[in-house]
C-alpha cells in the first residue's frame, strides 16, 4: 500500500505560474501537489491579469499579497522572503516555458514544468546546463507517468516476462479537435497557434505523452525516426492535428507513433503496446487500473491494480493509494509524481545522494527527449517524411 509515512516531512514552500481561473490543468498540480501535505500552496503569479490573479488566488488559499502580478515579480519578491517559495510549478502555454523555467533556476528554485519543456532543443539543453550549474531539482509533468501499472509493466519488461522487445506501438488519438473549434475554445487556440505553442500541435500536445510512457515501459531509446504530418482542419496549417511516426530504437527494436487530434468519435485512446520475443503487454489510460499481459499460447491475463501478485515499490510512491477493485484515476497519477518531487527535492537539500540515486521521477532529460521528439518529428515531415537521426 501507499507509503503515507513520507507526510512527516516539512511541506516544501510551493508557488505557480500559470494555472489560473479556466485553466485546463491548473487544479490538477494544485490537488496533487497538496494532497500528501508534502508542499504547501503560497505564492502565485497564475493569470496575465493581476486583478484576475489575486481574485482567483485568495479563492483557492493565497494571501492577497502572495498573488504576483507577473512571475518575475513573484521570484523576485519571494526570494526575498523568509518564508518564499523553495519551488514553482510552470503550467503556461508552451513558448513561454524557457524564460519563465530559466528565471526560476536563476533565482535558485526547483522546478516542475509541463510538457514540453521548450519549444526547440537548443532551449531545453540550456535549460539542463542551468538547473545542473544551480543544482536544482527539475521535472517535467508526464501525468500519465505515475500510475502504478505503468511501472507494472515496466517492471515486467525489464526482468524479461515478455522475451526481448522488438516493437513498441503508442497512440494518443482523440476526436476532440475534429472540427474546427478553435474559435470557441482558448485553450485550443493558443495550441494551434505556432507563436504560441512551437511548431508542433498534436505531437507535442498530445503525442510526447505516450512517447514517455512507452520508451519508459520498455526501456527504449530512439536511434532514427520518419515522420508523416496532416493538417486535416486546413486553416490549422502548418501545424498538424494528425502524425504517424516510425521509430528505429538503438538494439534493433521498431515502434510506431500515432498523434491525433481528428479521430472523431474517440475519447483518448491513449495505448502503449510493447511487444517481446515471447508475448505482449499493453496499457490503456482510459482502462489505467489494469495491465493486459499475453503470452504467446496462453490465455490472455488481465492484472489488476494492487492485487499481491504484483512488483513493489520501495518507497510506496507508486503503489496504490487504496485497495484493489476501486477505481484509481488520473489525480493520484498526479499525486504520485508530486510525492515523488517532493521527496527528490528533499534529498536535495538534506543531500541525500542515496535517495536521489534511487527515485525514479520524470526528469529533465525526459524533457529534453520530448522536444527532440517534436523537432525530429518536423523536420522529417518537412523534408518530405524521410528517416532522419534522432
Amino acid at each position: 500500500m501507499f507509503n503515507q509515512e513520507h507526510a512527516s516531512y516539512t511541506p516544501i514552500r510551493w508557488g505557480m505560474v500559470g494555472g489560473g481561473k479556466g485553466s485546463e490543468i491548473g487544479f490538477a498540480h494544485r490537488d496533487a501537489a497538496t494532497r500528501d501535505g508534502l508542499f504547501n500552496f503560497v505564492a502565485g503569479a497564475l493569470d496575465v491579469d493581476p486583478a484576475r490573479c489575486k481574485e482567483f488566488g485568495t479563492k483557492v488559499g493565497l494571501s492577497p499579497e502572495r498573488c504576483y502580478a507577473d512571475y518575475e515579480e513573484m521570484f523576485k519578491q519571494e526570494t526575498i522572503r523568509q518564508d518564499g517559495i523553495q519551488a514553482v510549478s510552470i503550467a503556461t502555454p508552451n513558448g513561454t516555458h524557457f524564460k519563465i523555467a530559466k528565471a526560476a533556476l536563476e533565482a535558485g528554485l526547483h522546478v516542475i514544468c509541463e510538457k514540453p519543456l521548450t519549444i526547440n532543443t537548443a532551449d531545453a539543453l540550456l535549460l539542463k546546463a542551468l538547473a545542473i550549474k544551480q543544482n536544482r531539482f527539475f521535472a517535467v509533468m508526464y501525468g500519465y507517468s505515475g500510475f502504478p501499472m505503468v511501472h507494472q509493466a515496466r517492471e515486467m519488461v525489464a526482468r524479461g516476462d515478455i522475451g526481448k522487445v522488438r516493437i513498441v506501438n503508442m497512440q494518443f488519438a482523440h476526436g476532440f479537435h475534429s472540427a474546427p473549434i478553435e474559435s470557441q475554445s482558448p485553450g485550443a487556440s493558443w495550441r494551434m497557434n505556432p507563436a504560441i505553442s512551437g511548431p508542433s500541435f498534436i505531437i507535442a500536445d498530445c503525442g510526447t505523452h505516450p512517447f514517455y510512457v512507452g520508451s519508459f515501459i520498455a526501456g527504449v531509446k530512439v536511434e532514427s525516426l520518419l515522420c508523416t504530418r496532416q493538417s486535416f482542419v486546413e486553416s490549422r496549417f502548418p501545424l498538424e492535428d494528425n502524425a504517424n511516426v516510425l521509430f528505429r530504437f538503438v538494439g534493433g527494436a521498431v515502434g510506431t507513433l500515432w498523434a491525433s487530434a481528428v479521430n472523431a468519435g474517440s475519447m483518448h485512446k491513449q495505448i502503449i503496446r510493447v511487444i517481446g520475443e515471447k508475448g505482449s503487454i499493453e496499457w490503456w489510460d482510459e482502462y489505467p487500473n489494469q495491465l493486459r499481459y499475453e503470452l504467446q499460447g496462453e490465455p490472455v491475463q488481465i492484472l489488476e491494480r494492487g492485487m499481491g501478485y504484483l512488483c513493489n515499490d520501495n518507497f510506496g510512491v507508486s503503489a496504490n493509494r487504496i485497495g484493489p477493485g476501486h477505481a484509481e484515476g488520473f489525480f493520484e497519477s498526479w499525486a504520485n509524481l508530486y510525492h515523488r518531487y517532493a521527496l527528490v527535492i528533499h534529498a536535495h537539500q538534506n543531500k541525500d545522494a542515496k535517495t536521489l540515486n534511487t527515485i525514479w521521477y520524470p526528469d529533465i532529460d525526459a524533457g529534453v527527449d520530448g522536444v527532440k521528439l517534436v523537432d525530429a518529428c518536423v523536420k522529417s515531415s518537412e523534408l518530405g517524411s524521410v528517416w532522419v537521426n534522432f
